[in-house]
């Protein structure tokens, strides 16, 4: 084995929860076991737990991970939510300076953190602050995103059980469809990307079973990647409605129009986060904005209003405790893969998910982690590719054989 430095590891988790953020932090943990962390005569002493991600660390504020029992990881690692703690913090370079000197007081010589692309950014920032004061550290990002907008992995440890919970939402919703017709829009979590929102098609039937006159919704899907236009988007409703009386919808929280505007912020006046970001996940005023509009374009003159309703899915769309079999596994080795890199004689990277089977109906699937630079993923936002993409108002058959095994099997429901 490549000769280890004599230090402590820290693991940090960053930015929104997801099912399977507790695998990964596990399963760092066991990777740093394999090596000996924490035991008599290993250069890793100890094994530590960043409270509330670098804010806490920053305070000396840790949870000593190095002794948990096998038990306990087990049961952590199919806990939704942070085990330890997360944190919007965005560190510039003064913070991550403090991050550093952090690492530096606390003998820290391994450097984890679980997070999307700002926390590969903080990653590489500390790492370069490192390797400028001639200070070895090893600095790793392990990804997680339910958004699956990290560049360089074909999908994100956190997404695919996300994307189940969106999938059996919508199920469930279009059933309660048929059985009171009217329109119902679903707001669906995505900035910037529209993967998420894209895996409501998994709730039609049609997608998985062959069933071409079926009709089940989602029958309109609309995503950051393609310029929301109000007018159309009328349109196309009416059009669902007048054929069969309802229509089901799937919209990005982050739709924007032809210029870039999210539609979503022009709604969601004064409301932001700590970064100056509309909280689009936090508030039910797209869904409701939209459902007005219909309401007054559809309802025709002096007659009886048109049935719209709205619903954001929010925040528990993030931690369902429903995970995908495959997001499970992933996550967790995901972070053993991490801890291996850097117990090997790497000194920094991030983890990438690479598919080694093709995209296509019936095809088994296949993955591998991969180590790649940090500078090739920090800061950056991978959007869905045109050819996931079905007009202005659909998701392709492509993008279904892409999202089907990473889901895991759904329910098969009948309708009469």
């Amino acid at each position: 084995m490549p000769e280890l430095i004599q230090g402590n590891a820290v693991i940090g988790q960053s930015g929104g929860p997801t099912a399977v953020i507790n695998a990964s932090l596990v399963g760092v943990v066991e990777g740093l076991r394999r090596a000996g962390a924490g035991s008599a005569g290993n250069p890793i002493l100890k094994v530590l737990g960043m409270r509330h991600g670098v804010s806490g660390l920053t305070k000396g504020e840790f949870h000593d991970l190095t002794d948990l029992s096998p038990d306990c990881l087990d049961r952590l690692a199919i806990t939704p939510s942070a085990g330890l703690g997360s944190t919007r913090d965005k560190p510039d370079l003064a913070y991550c300076e403090r991050i550093f000197e952090a690492c530096e007081k606390h003998n820290i010589r391994y450097f984890f953190y679980i997070g999307g692309n700002d926390s590969s950014d903080t990653c590489r920032i500390v790492n370069e602050l490192s390797n400028a004061r001639g200070y070895e550290l090893r600095c790793f990002h392990v990804p997680k995103t339910v958004d699956n907008d990290l560049v360089g992995s074909d999908h994100t440890p956190g997404f695919p059980s996300a994307a189940r919970f969106v999938a059996k939402a919508c199920m469930a919703d279009f059933m309660d469809n048929i059985s009171l017709p009217g329109i119902k829009i679903n707001v669906v979590m995505g900035r910037h990307a529209g993967f998420l929102t894209a895996a409501s098609a998994m709730a039609r039937r049609e997608a998985r079973y062959g069933c071409e006159a079926c009709g089940d919704g989602p029958q309109l899907i609309y995503v950051p990647e393609v310029a929301f236009d109000l007018d159309r988007f009328t349109q196309d409703v009416s059009e669902v409605y007048d054929r069969q009386g309802r229509c089901h919808i799937a919209v990005s929280e982050g739709i924007q129009d032809k210029d870039g505007q999210s539609i979503g912020a022009m709604l969601i006046q004064g409301q932001v986060d700590d970064h100056g970001n509309a909280q689009l996940s936090g508030s039910g005023a797209l869904g409701d904005q939209l459902a007005n509009v219909l309401k007054a374009r559809l309802t025709p003159e002096g007659g009886r209003p048109v049935r719209v309703r709205a619903d954001t899915f929010g925040y528990v769309q993030r931690c369902f405790p429903d995970q995908s079999p495959v997001d499970l596994a992933e996550a967790r080795g995901s972070g053993r893969f991490a801890a291996a890199l850097a117990t090997s004689g790497d000194i920094d990277g991030s983890v990438a998910i690479v598919r080694t089977s093709p995209i296509g109906v019936d095809q088994p699937y296949s993955a591998k982690f991969e180590r790649i630079e940090l500078s090739d993923v920090a800061a950056k936002t991978r959007h869905m590719p045109a050819e996931f993409l079905d007009g202005h108002n659909n998701v392709s058959q492509m993008f279904l054989d892409y999202c089907r095994p990473l889901v895991g099997e759904l329910p098969r429901y009948e309708r009469l």
